[in-house]
């Protein structure tokens, strides 16, 4: 948005012009108006967003936007309506800016957040909040968390349609694709900043006074930090697994995007198996890792033509140990690394390295097994042609039991009947073989000889 367009110019206008609207009853006589609480909410929140503005600050404490929004919802469910909109203004003109141009951003931003705490404000009151923290003789709790609740939601929901609107105008998104999602991702945070929103008011209005309210702060910024140190080491992950990948797909140039598909399967099949998230992420990286041993192998072996030699074989087939090494010390990789390891046995027994048999083959090295089976027969390469999905699907349920796990095959099947695939070309297709008839693969994936589909043994490749 480094051009903002006239339409976006007019939607910021017109919530800039609502913001004030919401403001306009403030200077009425009849409105009691706590100017100290209202002056100490907004410095409160200018202060809050200070760090972030300033280069070495941010570094140091790590805020994410709408680490604050307590501060913001107190100030709803303590303030009059029409004085709940300031609180937003100075923090949100102080606050950093990613992106060009700042100052319209900036003032976007003061009136989003200006209208979204009026909307809260209005909503609380409407629903008697009011009664409950400023009356004496009020209901109380329980009653104050189903004001504080509908809040929180209004906060969110204005914040959610007023944000989805400046995608639409400003970046020229659909307004249905600008609004997908946002308000799903963003209800239970919200609920969250609105349950320790309620917590500062009530600690404002208590005989120890606002100085107190400031403590439900500090487990705020707690978890605020926290997540910022998960996220900046999740990021380091994705480049230490984005950096192996790079270099497998260098040196073997016939499985070039091999390992992000059979990572991509890997995940349907764990989704179709029902695991928690966490598994479904650890089973990603194997699936993207599984051929990393790959870096330990001769190029000269990987890129020969024509058929192995015994010798070259038994190398080729120390992959998965190099893998497992290479891997062994970073910790994130969980169960992965048995993946890495033993993605080539076989239920019968009879595959490699160890020989291991049914249930004594780990769980994520059956899944990826299947996976990377199913990502060889359906890919063309310069060597083969892809089959059809059916094919390789029907492929893998004749060969379930003896070399697969019959579970896994099942559950990709089920996968793919819901979400379906998209295969990537990863060679040129005008050297594959003729249609109805693939190279069988020896253990780089190399093509040897010549045979009918129907007769080729799935996941020779990688």
């Amino acid at each position: 948005m480094r051009s903002v367009p006239a339409t976006a110019h007019a939607y910021i206008l017109c919530a800039v012009l609502c913001a004030a609207a919401c403001a306009l009853p403030l200077p009425r006589q009849d409105i009691p108006v706590d100017w100290r609480a209202v002056c100490l909410l907004a410095a409160l929140y200018a202060l809050c967003e200070l760090p972030a503005h300033c280069r070495y600050l941010g570094k140091a404490l790590p805020i994410s936007a709408g680490s604050f929004f307590p501060v913001l919802l107190t100030a709803a469910f303590l303030l009059p309506c029409a004085a709940t909109p300031l609180i937003a203004v100075p923090g949100a003109l102080v606050g950093r800016v990613e992106r060009r141009p700042a100052g319209v951003r900036r003032i976007w931003r003061a009136a989003q957040l200006s209208l979204a705490t009026w909307s809260a404000s209005r909503t609380h009151v409407l629903l008697g909040g009011e009664r409950t923290l400023s009356d004496p003789g009020g209901p109380g709790f329980p009653h104050a968390l189903l004001p504080a609740a509908a809040g929180a939601v209004a906060f969110c929901l204005v914040l959610t349609l007023l944000e989805a609107g400046i995608l639409a105008t400003a970046e020229r998104l659909p307004p249905h694709t600008a609004w997908r999602g946002l308000l799903l991702r963003s209800l239970v945070p919200h609920l969250t900043h609105g349950l320790a929103g309620l917590m500062m008011a009530v600690l404002w209005t208590s005989p120890y006074g606002p100085v107190s309210a400031l403590f439900v702060l500090l487990p705020m910024y707690i978890s605020c930090w926290l997540f910022g140190q998960y996220h900046r080491e999740r990021t380091a992950h994705q480049a230490t697994i984005r950096a192996l990948v790079q270099a497998v797909d260098l040196k073997d140039r016939y499985t070039r995007g091999h390992s992000e598909r059979v990572g991509r399967a890997s995940v349907l099949i764990a989704r179709e198996l029902g695991w928690d998230e966490r598994r479904v992420e650890v089973i990603r990286f194997a699936g993207i890792l599984h051929d990393v041993g790959k870096l330990g192998v001769p190029t000269r072996v990987l890129r020969k033509d024509g058929p192995l030699t015994p010798e070259e074989r038994r190398v080729i087939q120390l992959h998965p140990e190099y893998g497992h090494e290479i891997v062994r010390g970073i910790g994130f990789l969980g169960e992965a690394r048995a993946a890495i390891l033993y993605h080539h046995e076989r239920m019968d027994g009879t595959g490699y390295p160890s020989g291991l048999a049914g249930d004594r083959i780990p769980e994520f090295a059956r899944v990826v097994a299947v996976a990377d089976a199913f990502d060889a027969m359906t890919s063309t390469r310069s060597y083969s042609r892809a089959r059809p999905v059916p094919v390789a699907l029907a492929e893998l349920e004749r060969c379930a039991g003896a070399q697969f796990d019959p579970a896994m095959v099942e559950a990709l099947v089920s996968a793919l009947e819901r979400h379906g695939w998209e295969s990537e070309v990863t060679s040129d297709e005008a050297t594959a073989a003729p249609t109805g008839e693939a190279p069988a693969k020896d253990v780089r994936g190399i093509p040897s000889q010549p045979v009918r589909v129907a007769d080729r043994t799935p996941g020779g490749a990688g």
